[in-house]
């Protein structure tokens, strides 16, 4: 498979073309990243650089221990899902497939912010039409975007990890349950720590 076009010896990908393709869930997307470490690097750190731009804001405002938190519950987010992935990925032989699966993975969590922006585009449109929305439409397209990013994720583990369907669903579970566990532990021990709970 051809995975990329030359001129004059140096790649030519495009970072937004695969993007775009692979939200999409066309596999040709996968050609348009690169697998290398620079490459992995340089697709975490956007993922990396916006919670810590939030924190240092949170921090300005006083609030430390939110800051800390939030901090906290960002980077676990970004990062468990790929050391949990590289992990099944190793164990199920596909090692080699893995920093082309986690550099399209990476770029790819901006299709959810994309496809969340669509959505409230959508419904703005609908309501200058005069067209009143109610709660029921807009749990229905939340719903949609959460399936929507479920179902890109699959196939990037389907397409990037060359797994069978069983185990990309498992790949699934684990890397989403267990990343909404240790996001939300911390946060429920600081409100239960607070008295929240």
């Amino acid at each position: 498979m051809r995975l990329c076009g030359y001129f004059g010896g140096i790649p030519r990908v495009s970072i937004t073309r695969g993007i775009v393709r692979i939200a999409r869930f066309r596999i040709d997307g996968l050609a348009e990243f690169e697998a290398t470490k620079q490459s992995f690097l340089n697709s975490l750190a956007p993922l990396l650089a916006f919670p810590l731009v939030g924190a240092l804001l949170e921090l300005g405002q006083g609030g430390v221990l939110a800051a800390f938190t939030d901090l906290f519950a960002s980077v676990v987010a970004v990062l468990l899902p790929l050391v949990l992935s590289e992990a099944l990925a190793g164990f199920w032989g596909k090692h080699d497939n893995w920093l082309r699966y986690g550099v399209a993975s990476n770029w790819s969590q901006w299709t959810m912010p994309m496809a969340l922006a669509a959505t409230i585009a959508g419904f703005w449109v609908v309501e200058q039409m005069g067209v009143k929305l109610d709660q029921n439409a807009v749990a229905g397209a939340a719903v949609g975007v959460v399936f929507y990013g479920v179902a890109l994720h699959y196939f990037l583990a389907r397409a990037g990890l060359g797994l069978s369907r069983g185990k990309a669903v498992l790949l699934i579970l684990v890397c989403d349950v267990a990343t909404v566990v240790a996001v939300l532990g911390p946060r429920l021990l600081v409100l239960h720590a607070s008295g929240g709970v």
